[in-house]
């Protein structure tokens, strides 16, 4: 799983980094984003969610941890 470490960058950033990784995610296959706010959260899913991804994510003693699973 591919992972893609947001933490420590304000929006637009952690999106446009998913945004990148997602290009080069092979279809099926899951990618980790790591983000520090509920904003980057929320921004960052509703950027996949356009993508037709699956999302989830969960709370983390930093911040939260993203699955995106790109159809």
């Amino acid at each position: 799983m591919k992972t893609v470490d947001a933490r420590g960058f304000s929006c637009p950033e952690p999106v446009l980094r998913t945004r990148n990784a997602l290009k080069t995610l092979p279809a099926g296959e899951e990618l980790e984003v790591l983000v520090e706010t509920v904003t980057s959260r929320e921004n960052v899913r509703r950027f996949a969610l356009t993508q037709k991804c699956e999302v989830s994510f969960d709370e983390t003693e930093d911040g939260f941890r993203l699955i995106i699973r790109k159809p």
